[in-house]
């Protein structure tokens, strides 16, 4: 008999993707991106010769989404830092200082270019790496934000003239940045690995949502406006991308 749940591990480009397996009582078949690892799902009912053709067909469904947008598989890769390494994000340098302790919740600090992140002791390995994850986008986002802050304002300044409320740092996987319609910026902190023209265009991207809240003609009309180049920046996230990340 089949176990009601199975982890296996698919390998696309040299990268691990975990997968698990579901059979549970339904009639459709389903695979999607889960948080943690991309998750299938079978009726318990089919035959195992049947599931083994539907699992045929997931893969490659998974191997489009893979080379379609690598990036979106990043946060399944653990994240493997050691104490006194160094890491490198845009124009400057930290050093790590990992400390595992007995304690029930993870933190981090930065203090004179060192980041300090104390870790529970009771985690797995992937919940320490995605501890480490989040915990150096926060703080390096904190330490960025200002000078990000700045240049959003700058831009706005120079090309749309529009009321900013806020400008926001967020570890996002989803999209590069968003706009919402009270005029808040958020941006990615994977966009802090990119070059600054790249930077510059995801952030006049986002402007320009401030006249067009939309991707249509005009809206475009307005990044060209300001960044007539945009193209290859867009080009660059597309290829390079994936590589961006904590």
């Amino acid at each position: 008999m089949r176990p009601p749940e199975e982890r296996i591990m698919l390998e696309l480009s040299g990268a691990e993707i975990p997968i698990r397996i579901v059979r549970e009582q339904r009639r459709s078949i389903r695979a999607y991106l889960g948080r943690e690892e991309v998750i299938m799902r079978f009726p318990r009912a089919i035959t195992a010769e049947e599931e083994s053709k539907h699992m045929e067909r997931l893969v490659k469904w998974v191997e489009k989404q893979y080379h379609k947008r690598a990036d979106a598989f990043q946060k399944y890769q653990a994240a493997d830092y050691q104490d006194g390494d160094t890491l490198r994000v845009g124009e400057r340098q930290y050093t790590l200082a990992l400390q595992v302790e007995n304690r029930k919740t993870n933190s981090g600090r930065l203090k004179d270019g060192q980041i300090v992140l104390k870790l529970a002791s009771d985690q797995g390995e992937k919940q320490r790496s995605k501890a480490i994850r989040t915990l150096l986008s926060r703080v390096i986002g904190a330490d960025f934000l200002p000078a990000i802050t700045e240049r959003v304002h700058e831009l706005n300044d120079r090309y749309f003239q529009r009321r900013i409320k806020g400008v926001k740092l967020k570890y996002n996987h989803s999209n590069w940045g968003s706009c919402s319609n009270t005029g808040n910026i958020n941006l990615s902190t994977r966009l802090l690995f990119a070059p600054q023209d790249v930077v510059d265009y995801v952030i006049i991207h986002e402007l320009a949502h401030l006249i067009q809240l939309n991707h249509s003609p005009k809206f475009w009309a307005e990044v060209a406006r300001a960044m007539p180049e945009y193209e290859q920046h867009e080009a660059w996230l597309r290829e390079y991308g994936p590589q961006c990340d904590f």
